[in-house]
């Protein structure tokens, strides 16, 4: 009990300079799913296939040109969505538990 905690702390301490706020709680159960443990901003698209397999669904930013790929996370029949986001030179600048949609929204915000 007293890790998970730590482990908890540890993840919103470095999520407090986010711009977006994530629940720490999910870092914790999904850290080692691969998209999670294994993707690296800068990897390629092809990459991160071999990692996580075909995406749910893909979204395309019309301002930046960057693409955007859904996952569904599920451990033990919690799901969770999962974006990755390649720059439009097809590498990954960003990654995070959310969709999509609300990672392009957060950005329209800034």
């Amino acid at each position: 009990m007293y890790k998970h905690s730590l482990a908890v702390l540890a993840v919103a301490a470095v999520m407090t300079g986010c711009s977006t706020i994530e629940n720490p709680v999910d870092y914790v159960t999904f850290r080692n799913e691969p998209l999670v443990k294994q993707v690296d901003h800068g990897m390629t698209r092809e990459q991160v296939r071999t990692l996580g397999g075909p995406p749910s669904s893909e979204a395309e930013h019309s301002l930046s040109g960057s693409t955007c790929n859904n996952y569904v996370l599920n451990v033990d029949g919690h799901e969770q969505p999962y974006y990755v986001n390649f720059d439009v030179n097809g590498r990954v600048d960003s990654k995070g538990f959310m969709t999509c949609a609300q990672y392009f929204e957060n950005r329209r915000r800034l």
